[in-house]
């Protein structure tokens, strides 16, 4: 049969003369990607539980440039698709030295692919917004966007979905009938939500990464060790979380790597030599379905990942996969990831951006509340524990702040690099390995369904703003009855009284203090974040009624 183009062309990383594109077919075929000024691309398509994939490395790109490009299958175009009214895609490249070139970044979270995903009328989708808008030409294309988690959601389906699991389960599919388990059920959701015509075209032409949170397997995904093993009775659970971690390595989590690092991945070269990577693919997601260790030993897979664009620095942590669960020595990363990630956070760069599903910085009466459930929850007296256990799971008291020795060090970490040597120039000097104070610290996240910019005060003067950018829904909503109660738990008043309540659990104060600066505001968002020189402005735009982008935040730091 004649190969189709199912997802896809989407434009993953640009680095240097080289880019990534990852598509999906409808059969096997050899992909071609031919762009403007000669750089090319070919690959086969690999092949897993009855679906195929490509991976195509382009290169000899001209460098600070736009160059079109195009997509054979089999020798036969199939994109730009044929009577496209949409712009060209293209790839554009940065200069070869790029120190001084701004550096802009787009992001958010939680997004429902259609406009009545589950059943409810959603606000205007500002992904889509922010796709006509770059159509229009009126605006510059960012750099690179960065997908905060909950790219799709397999707990919260489509009516589509609702009746095509229902059917399935009529057929002697286990699970449950509103919420995908299978391999195959995790594709229609992407193929849902990621053939939206102006989000096909956003990215076929502007680079992203991606990292999951809860919803791209299910609501509170490793909240607790507890909460495992209670998921683990549930017969269809293996199933579900092991094609769940395949999929998801496939559809979003290749794209995330650059061409070198997908050269030197054993996975993805035992995947794309394999005729039939099913098995593979299922193992592995067993395998890597393994909480944290609190030891500095191997972990099964690294989820999170760096890159740098420009002078910016760029990392993406795993809030999710790799969480160490042990009672009392509860952390946000293993080990062995968070040495990796001290040694990305050092560097010569002059903006640090740290990508996190989940916000390090929340209203300040919710942090203090997550803080005193942790420690009820790991009581040694059984019925306190289980009563902290069920307050955690009942109102998603899951963040950073219930990870208190993840959140102090996180917080350390920046203090550190903010205070910087002041005698350093921008770049390592000596065998210390010191380096300059970072021009701004910004951590982004998505999930509260609310978008604000809060920023971090360490008690002492530092060469370093230390920003929390919260952006989320890019198409979702917050019930209207709990947005009172969100804008509530800023106030300092609240924020007293949950101290009150976690000092009585003997939880230490926090070695900093947090403002918001700018929110909270409840509608579908995205947030930009233009860095230039040693300046940094973020930007939170979100969606009127007729679906068009407007200002909600500026703040420049």
């Amino acid at each position: 049969m004649t190969a189709q183009l199912l997802i896809g062309p989407m434009l993953r990383r640009v680095t240097g003369d080289r880019a990534t594109i990852w598509l999906e077919t409808s059969e096997p075929a050899e992909v071609l990607i031919e762009a403007e000024g000669g750089a090319t691309g070919s690959a086969p398509t690999f092949s897993a539980y009855g679906h195929h994939y490509a991976m195509i490395v382009v290169t000899g790109l001209v460098p600070d440039s736009s160059q079109a490009y195009t997509v054979t299958l089999d020798g036969r175009s199939v994109w730009p698709a044929a009577g496209s009214t949409y712009p060209p895609s293209v790839i554009r490249t940065r200069a070869t030295d790029d120190r001084d070139q701004p550096v802009s970044l787009t992001f958010g979270s939680c997004r429902e692919g259609t406009p009545q995903s589950s059943g409810r009328r959603l606000p205007p989708d500002a992904l889509d917004a922010f796709a006509r808008r770059l159509m229009a030409g009126t605006h510059d294309r960012p750099d690179l966007l960065v997908l905060l988690g909950d790219q799709v959601y397999a707990d919260e389906t489509s009516a589509k979905v609702k009746r095509y699991l229902k059917k399935r389960r009529r057929n002697g599919h286990d699970g449950p009938d509103d919420q995908v388990v299978a391999f195959e059920e995790y594709t229609k959701l992407y193929l849902e939500s990621w053939r939206d015509p102006e989000v096909r075209w956003l990215f076929s032409t502007v680079p992203s990464v991606m990292i999951f949170d809860d919803h791209e397997l299910i609501d509170d995904w490793n909240t607790s060790a507890s909460w495992r093993a209670d998921i683990a009775r549930n017969s269809w659970w293996r199933k579900r979380i092991a094609d769940g971690l395949a999929s998801y390595w496939i559809y979003q989590h290749l794209g995330n790597l650059s061409p070198d690092e997908l050269a030197a991945d054993p996975l993805f070269q035992k995947v794309s030599s394999s005729g039939d990577a099913t098995e593979l693919l299922h193992e592995f997601g067993l395998r890597v379905d393994e909480p944290g260790s609190a030891e500095n030993t191997d972990q099964p897979y690294q989820w999170s990942f760096a890159l740098d664009v420009g002078r910016t620095r760029l990392v993406v942590l795993d809030n999710r996969c790799n969480r160490v669960l042990t009672p009392g020595a509860r952390a946000m990363l293993p080990a062995s990831e968070w040495d990796w990630f001290l040694d990305r956070a050092h560097g010569d760069y002059d903006h640090l951006v740290v990508g996190s599903s989940l916000p390090w910085l929340m209203p300040p009466a919710i942090h203090h509340l997550e803080a005193w459930n942790e420690r009820i929850a790991e009581s040694r007296h059984a019925r306190t524990a289980a009563f902290g256990e069920q307050i955690r799971r009942a109102f998603d008291l899951e963040h950073w702040a219930a990870f208190g020795k993840s959140f102090a060090a996180l917080g350390e970490l920046f203090r550190r690099l903010g205070e910087g040597n002041p005698d350093a120039p921008s770049r390592r000097v000596g065998a210390g390995g010191a380096y300059a104070a970072p021009a701004s610290i910004s951590v982004l996240s998505g999930d509260v369904h609310h978008s604000y910019v809060a920023k971090a005060d360490f008690g002492q003067a530092l060469a370093t703003p230390v920003m929390q950018l919260t952006c989320s829904p890019i198409h979702n909503q917050v019930p209207a009855p709990m947005r009172p109660l969100m804008r509530f738990s800023w106030s300092r008043a609240v924020a007293r009284v949950a101290r009150g309540l976690s000092k009585s659990a003997g939880v230490a104060k926090p070695a900093l203090r947090w403002k918001r600066v700018a929110g909270p505001y409840f509608g579908n968002a995205v947030g930009t974040l233009q860095l230039e020189g040693r300046s940094a402005t973020a930007r939170i735009e979100g969606t009127s009624k007729d679906g068009d982008l407007f200002d909600v935040a500026e703040v420049k730091y």
